[in-house]
């Protein structure tokens, strides 16, 4: 069986109507100051979410012009090797080439 405390956190109201009312008032202003810092969160939030959404739409248009930059060099390369078989050989060897001269400036780097 779960105790809980006697007051619940419940305080008691002090008697006195003027009391009541400056308790009112010192409640009123503990709300407005929330309400203060909560508009203030949200329009942050808003700013950031619009500043994230910018740069999404211009990483997507980035993404947009590499995928069609390389999809026309990619075409331009098979119509290269489609012309003769030469080529492709040519190609083939300066690719391990580059690779084995960047492999050796890695390795004693």
């Amino acid at each position: 069986m779960m105790r809980r405390p006697q007051n619940y956190g419940y305080e008691p109201l002090a008697q006195n109507p003027g009391d009541l009312e400056s308790e009112n008032d010192r409640l009123a202003e503990e709300l407005k100051g929330k309400i203060s810092n909560l508009k203030s969160l949200t329009i942050d939030i808003g700013n950031e979410v619009r500043y994230q959404d910018k740069i999404l739409n211009d990483m997507d248009d980035d993404m947009s012009r590499t995928g069609s930059f390389m999809g026309n060099t990619i075409g331009k390369v098979l119509r290269l090797s489609k012309r003769g078989r030469g080529y492709t050989c040519y190609m083939l060897l300066f690719a391990l080439l580059v690779f084995f001269i960047l492999y050796l400036y890695i390795k004693l780097r």
